[in-house]
């Protein structure tokens, strides 16, 4: 008897907390986009604005992030006709199966969460009687709704970084948990897919791009802002004409993320005859608007319409939900909450 083999299914979380950067394409939509367009596996992308809720409590700004997040997928190419692309909080049985997973989660476990008892630390480190300080139970708690988010739809593959190996580790703890307790494997255990060769890209001073270092190039600021921003990224003091090392130069790796290998190679040679930095400035910038300028038109065009972002997502979350609601069904029924007759 021949075996059926069920595609893989791959499941990505997108914050909603801030606007999409150079850095967000390189590192993680781009290559996610390609891999739908490429694999024969089963994907799910969701906006995660549950979690977004963990740190920010500025309701504009997470709706307007929401509404940036989509359209930036979107207009990069994400098909939802060929995955299933929704938002969180658009899947009630998602919070339900948090508060499942919550009742047979160990604190202990919640205790060794990095992100808990690195504000733990900080707060001991500045002597506050209060080691728990500012701590709330959405920032001790989350990597069970990180959990639930996998197991809902029982993802046998996540791609994270490795800064979020150990909540996928505490995802198959406590599926584990609740098979063993309630007799039956519910829930596959995911693994996480973490890309060694991700691009990690410097912003406008050199370090990593982020947020938190207010050092990003959005990923859809019209050409002349781009043009500004590439103007500002950081560079030495080398001359015109001295030969260049590209693989410290922010500017080189911008380009890389963003060019074929040949003409990676051909400016890698130009750094080898000492391109100025006005020049690679203004090569950097070429290359990004040609290809940015195609997906900031689409863009504009939909964060002009919401309307038309929200059908989508409703969409998709019609489709996540024919695979939650009959689980939840099946799985508040394995705890005992049933009907009487």
């Amino acid at each position: 008897m021949s075996t059926v083999v069920k595609p893989a299914r791959i499941l990505t979380g997108i914050t909603t907390t801030g606007t999409p950067h150079l850095g967000n394409y390189a590192g993680a939509i781009g290559p996610a986009i390609a891999a739908t367009q490429a694999g024969d596996a089963e994907y799910f992308f969701f906006l995660a604005d549950y979690h977004a809720l963990i740190k920010c409590q500025e309701p504009e700004r997470v709706e307007h992030s929401r509404l940036e997040v989509a359209a930036t997928w979107l207009a990069l190419g994400l098909d939802p006709q060929r995955v299933c692309f929704y938002r969180q909080s658009d899947i009630p049985e998602i919070p339900e199966l948090t508060w499942l997973l919550t009742c047979v989660t160990a604190k202990g476990l919640m205790n060794r969460a990095h992100a808990y008892k690195a504000a733990v630390q900080e707060n001991v480190d500045s002597g506050d009687a209060d080691a728990d300080k500012g701590v709330t139970m959405g920032l001790f708690s989350y990597p069970i709704l990180m959990a639930a988010d996998i197991l809902m739809f029982n993802a046998t593959r996540v791609p994270v970084g490795k800064d979020q190996v150990q909540h996928l580790e505490m995802a198959r703890d406590i599926a584990q948990r609740f098979n063993y307790l309630f007799g039956a494997e519910f829930f596959a255990l995911p693994e996480a897919v973490v890309d060694e060769d991700a691009a990690v890209l410097a912003g406008l001073d050199g370090r990593k791009m982020s947020k938190s270092y207010n050092n990003t190039i959005p990923l859809f600021v019209p050409a002349k802002e781009l043009k500004k921003l590439v103007s500002r990224i950081v560079t030495n003091s080398q001359m015109p004409g001295e030969p260049k090392d590209p693989d410290s130069s922010t500017l080189f790796q911008l380009y890389q993320a963003f060019a074929s290998p040949v003409e990676t190679a051909a400016i890698r040679q130009r750094y080898a005859e000492g391109i100025g930095w006005g020049d690679m400035k203004t090569v950097l910038f070429e290359k990004l608007d040609s290809v940015l300028a195609g997906p900031r038109e689409r863009y504009a065009e939909l964060i002009a319409n919401p309307a038309a972002i929200e059908r989508t997502l409703q969409e998709g979350a019609e489709k996540a939900r024919t695979i939650a609601a009959p689980f939840m069904r099946e799985l508040r029924s394995a705890v005992g909450l049933r009907r009487l007759g």
